[in-house]
């Protein structure tokens, strides 16, 4: 059994244990962190040299869909269930091997534990919710330097994907539906998240309502009259480029009669997804993701989840998010395990990473004054699919679900957000400690801070 520890910064701050040169400090103050984070700097293994970490990726997820749970959900009344007086009889906490979940608040979900890999001792680095959020989608501080500048995940799993296209992914490479905290940064427009609001229909502005021909005619007027932006050059600058790609993408949506029924569902599925805007989404991603045209990354954002008070009874509670929320996860995983995937033997499910994940977690023990929970850095991230290992939990906290007693991953601290994200990449065949050169601020743009000396990595006991 790993040490125990309390719910604090050691062992996970980026500048503690593998090394301190003057270039690091500059570097690191460059994020933004505030300046009692550096009362690390005064421990001795600082002094030892950086070391330059090449990970062994999995790979064994070709798509990921991310649900982010906006506002912050409850750990200790979810995936790190903690009971005592204040929990309503209705939860009926359940074992599942070692796992107990609260199978009367997620009765669907409770079905699907043999699939879940929980990671418990995660720790947000903010508990305001603009900054956690914004943290949590782009791995960094959004207040440092390269926070300014970087890109969403699923923009970095766009770019990425770019190389593989072939003339059939019609479908932009990053989704997101409802809602969406961050962009594609500096990198170019085409990567950036492909908003859309879920409608049985699909999606009729592919449909021009002159008709196709005329549509014709309007397009190849627009080349004649401005083939600049056909033929972007270097002086025309980046936003002209991201305009053509801009039209070239739309006009090759138009362009597919497939296209818009990949954005659309059937009743029978509306109704078994839950009834609700949220489960229309998770339909979405679930079409896009299966249809293997080239949408990798799909986001899907479910608001609600701060509860400071009445979280039980309140006339939007825990009760009636997960009534939103557990059916269609539940119907999610069943889909995903029923159709196949693209090569032989494997499921959707087996190739699609299903995260889940909010901000930061809520406090622990007793409710508070006004019957909630308020804002607490300890949380719980569940994945699903992708070459997860499912039914267990990674590490174990405290009674309360405050500290940690066991880490149980090979770098023994804390889960950070930056960590996270180098589990997702690494399950996508992404190098997480790839720096790219091509960054405005001249100074290297890292795709999860400090990953390259080892600072940050993927939790590899979850595959």
């Amino acid at each position: 059994m790993t040490k125990k520890c309390d719910c604090d910064h050691k062992g996970s701050f980026p500048v503690f244990g593998e090394g301190f040169s003057r270039r690091r400090f500059l570097k690191i103050a460059g994020t933004g962190l505030v300046a009692s984070y550096f009362v690390d700097v005064l421990s001795p293994s600082l002094l030892e040299g950086a070391v330059t970490v090449k990970p062994t990726l999995r790979s064994t997820a070709k798509n990921c869909i991310l649900l982010f749970m906006n506002g912050a959900p409850s750990h200790v009344d979810t995936f790190d269930l903690k009971e005592g007086a204040w929990t309503p009889k209705e939860f009926a906490p359940t074992s599942y091997g070692d796992l107990r979940f609260p199978q009367g608040l997620m009765p669907s979900t409770a079905e699907h534990v043999s699939k879940l890999g929980i990671i418990r001792p995660v720790l947000s680095w903010a508990a305001v919710h603009g900054l956690a959020v914004q943290w949590a989608q782009i791995a960094r501080n959004p207040g440092g330097a390269t926070g300014r500048i970087a890109p969403h995940i699923g923009a970095v799993v766009a770019l990425e994907a770019q190389k593989s296209r072939k003339p059939t992914d019609i479908l932009p490479g990053f989704v997101s539906i409802d809602q969406i905290m961050a962009g594609a940064g500096y990198l170019p427009a085409k990567y950036a998240p492909f908003g859309v609001v879920p409608n049985a229909s699909g999606l009729s502005a592919l449909t021009h309502p002159d008709g196709a021909n005329r549509f014709a005619d309007r397009w190849q007027l627009l080349e004649q009259i401005d083939p600049d932006r056909a033929t972007t050059t270097a002086e025309l600058g980046k936003n002209a480029a991201d305009m053509a790609n801009f039209y070239d993408s739309a006009k090759t949506l138009i362009d597919s009669p497939d296209a818009s029924k990949l954005f659309g569902f059937t009743a029978e599925e509306h109704a078994r997804y839950g009834g609700t805007p949220f489960g229309d989404a998770l339909l979405v991603a679930r079409n896009l993701t299966s249809s293997g045209r080239g949408t990798r990354f799909v986001q899907v954002t479910l608001s609600g989840w701060d509860l400071h008070a009445n979280i039980y009874t309140g006339p939007v509670s825990m009760f009636t998010q997960m009534q939103i929320f557990d059916p269609a996860f539940g119907a999610l995983l069943t889909d995903l395990s029923a159709m196949p995937g693209s090569e032989p033997g494997k499921t959707q499910l087996d190739e699609t990473l299903v995260v889940v994940l909010g901000e930061f977690g809520r406090t622990v023990g007793p409710l508070n004054s006004s019957k909630g929970r308020d804002h607490y850095l300890r949380m719980s991230v569940a994945m699903a699919g992708g070459g997860v290992r499912g039914g267990r939990a990674i590490g174990q906290t405290d009674e309360k679900g405050a500290g940690v007693v066991e880490y149980g991953w090979s770098a023994n601290r804390d889960v950070r957000p930056e960590d996270v994200t180098a589990t997702i990449y690494s399950a996508l065949g992404i190098d997480y400690t790839t720096v790219r050169l091509d960054d405005p601020l001249g100074r290297g743009f890292e795709y999860v801070p400090f990953a390259k000396e080892g600072t940050y990595g993927s939790v590899e006991e979850l595959f």
